[in-house]
């Protein structure tokens, strides 16, 4: 495990699982720590202000990294938090970009509900984790970003086929089924309520791919993270987590991405 994937994780578990916000935060950040998660200020004092006060009511927190991995500068991680012996179950997908010294310098999440049930009878969270094929992470990064901008961004979605694998599509989201039959046509619809605008971050290693962007559901703005298991060069699993973003001037910091 490289240090920049060790200090994001240990931000995590130290920070918030173990409830040291403060120690935790000042030992894993840089000179800066720019924040996009909404409702948090940036900086030390930001983090402290927002966890400890959550750490104080939610006194029994069982947080698990679930997949994480390091692209060049930046960190990605997928968490499953349960709150209160499960009064709150989340999935949190989290970006991290790092500084030459391993320490983390800006962060970016996207947090939905956990789902014990999806259509096809796997959860949020579960499925493969391990990573391999490094030997492929560039090419594997530039399918998920062919696949967004020919797809999810209307630029050529007759494309799809070149991106999906038609035999294996193993899908976590809570409303659609495993196989590329049930997703293509929503994907292909004339007018699609899901519509994405930008990719802002694409961090990959090996088969595993993870994408924030910019998005509209039925018009309104939205963070949308996209994680991505690709074989022979297609993908085979996808798990998403979206978020609406906030007006602007219920920011905190200087917004979602």
């Amino acid at each position: 495990m490289g240090q920049k994937l060790e200090n994001a994780k240990n931000l995590y578990l130290e920070g918030i699982r173990d409830g040291k916000a403060r120690e935790a935060v000042t030992k894993y950040t840089g000179a800066r720590y720019t924040q996009h998660s909404t409702g948090v200020k940036d900086g030390i004092e930001g983090f402290v202000e927002f966890f400890e006060p959550f750490i104080e009511r939610n006194p029994k927190r069982d947080i698990q990294i679930v997949r994480g991995w390091e692209d060049g500068q930046y960190v990605f991680l997928q968490a499953y938090q349960s709150l209160n012996d499960g009064d709150a179950q989340w999935v949190t997908t989290d970006f991290f970009d790092t500084d030459e010294n391993d320490k983390i310098i800006e962060h970016w999440d996207v947090i939905s509900e956990y789902a014990e049930n999806t259509p096809s009878g796997h959860t949020s969270t579960d499925g493969a984790t391990e990573i391999a094929d490094l030997d492929k992470t560039e090419d594997n990064k530039q399918v998920v970003r062919n696949l967004i901008q020919d797809v999810m961004m209307r630029g050529k979605p007759q494309n799809i086929d070149n991106y999906i694998s038609s035999e294996t599509y193993i899908q976590h989201n809570k409303e659609v089924a495993d196989g590329l039959e049930h997703f293509k046509p929503l994907a292909l619809a004339d007018n699609p309520p899901l519509l994405y605008s930008e990719i802002v971050l694409l961090v990959g290693q090996g088969n595993f791919v993870a994408t924030l962007c910019k998005a509209t559901w039925e018009g309104a703005p939205y963070a949308q993270v996209d994680i991505f298991r690709l074989e022979d060069g297609l993908i085979v699993e996808h798990w998403d987590n979206v978020e609406p973003v906030p007006p602007e001037e219920e920011w905190a910091n200087s917004g979602k991405f």
